[in-house]
């Protein structure tokens, strides 16, 4: 007798994201968080109410790429990815239900203002995620000059997650189709992170090994490298460093320039730029050793700990804090002088 395989049902097509697109936070004081973000970064105030500003970045042409609404604790609601036509919404529905994931719809004129339909789920990694194809169009503000301040900020680059399975993270963009810029990996290519794309830059997310799910950063981008030294010396002028909590440095990942900063209710924020282009087809993934001090800093500067332990908790589909799990890998426990936790080797400090 022959032996009688399983049929298997295929997966849904995953719907065609173009970018990361915006993220709304949490936050507790909205003055507060207006000062931080608007006041001192430079984002451009779209829409502003009692409970919420809708910002976006000079080189940005949607209604907005941060939300910031009040609510008791501070916390991730969600991050949104734009795709390319509004059969990818429903791509986006049929894909993740196929998953076994929470699935919301979100029919336009319910949810965050100025996008038009849109999904909510919250994908095998724990995280709130939207999917949406139309959102309004806002006034071109790139050659604004008079309306500059602060950091100067262009765009939404990025996010950058905490899980505790980065393999599963990687296998799971994969599918959704993003490339793979670069990772760090250890001796026996165990993976610590990752950085994936859509756009044809280094990232549109990037993982983060450790507690999760829990969100790392939102990288912004700055047109040059003087914003980012322009942002230090505005926090220091004022008496507010304290809100700078690393940088500005260069990472050996992705190459960029960097500062990271911490908002009044600690969510985290990277001034990001100086990356490269990841367009052509045949992209190599460039893959850095765990072991390598230049990895997180070019320049071989420590990694104060709070970076690698701290991060924003998130929420599920109906604003409750989603349970937090370890991992098995963490990166912060590799003994090499960039992480501040271990002791730069004796032949490494002779030169």
């Amino acid at each position: 007798m022959g032996v009688t395989q399983m049929e298997v049902t295929p997966m849904p097509t995953p719907p065609d994201v173009v970018r990361s697109a915006y993220a709304q936070l949490v936050v507790t004081d909205l003055p507060r968080a207006r000062w931080f973000w608007v006041d001192m970064l430079g984002f451009h105030v779209q829409y502003e109410d009692e409970r919420a500003l809708y910002l976006r970045g000079t080189d940005e042409l949607t209604h907005h790429s941060l939300v910031l609404r009040v609510g008791e604790a501070p916390a991730l609601d969600h991050i949104a990815y734009r795709v390319r036509t509004p059969e990818d919404v429903d791509r986006a529905e049929e894909y993740f239900t196929a998953l076994g994931c929470p699935v919301r719809r979100v029919p336009a004129g319910t949810g965050t203002r100025g996008v038009g339909d849109a999904v909510r789920v919250v994908d095998p990694l724990g995280f709130p995620v939207e999917f949406f194809h139309a959102i309004d169009r806002a006034e071109r503000l790139i050659q604004r000059y008079d309306l500059r301040r602060g950091a100067e900020v262009a765009r939404m680059d990025h996010f950058n997650i905490v899980v505790p399975d980065i393999p599963a993270a990687y296998e799971h963009y994969r599918a959704l189709g993003f490339g793979c810029s670069e990772t760090i990996e250890g001796d026996e290519h165990e993976l610590y992170a990752a950085w994936m794309f859509r756009k044809q830059t280094v990232h549109d997310v990037a993982f983060t090994s450790g507690a999760g799910p829990r969100m790392h950063h939102v990288g912004v981008f700055a047109p040059e490298a003087h914003q980012v030294l322009r942002t230090a010396d505005i926090f220091g002028s004022l008496r507010a460093e304290h809100h700078i909590e690393r940088g500005p440095g260069r990472h050996g990942v992705s190459n960029a320039f960097y500062l990271y900063l911490r908002d009044p209710d600690g969510h985290r924020v990277e001034i990001y730029t100086s990356d490269y282009y990841t367009g052509d087809p045949d992209h190599e993934t460039y893959r850095w050793n765990v072991h390598d001090d230049r990895r997180r800093d070019f320049w071989g500067n420590a990694v104060i700990e709070s970076w690698y332990k701290e991060a924003t908790p998130v929420l599920d589909l109906d604003g409750r804090p989603q349970p937090v799990v370890s991992g098995a890998l963490d990166e912060s426990a590799v003994q090499v002088g960039a992480d501040g936790l271990g002791i730069i080797p004796a032949q490494a400090a002779e030169h």
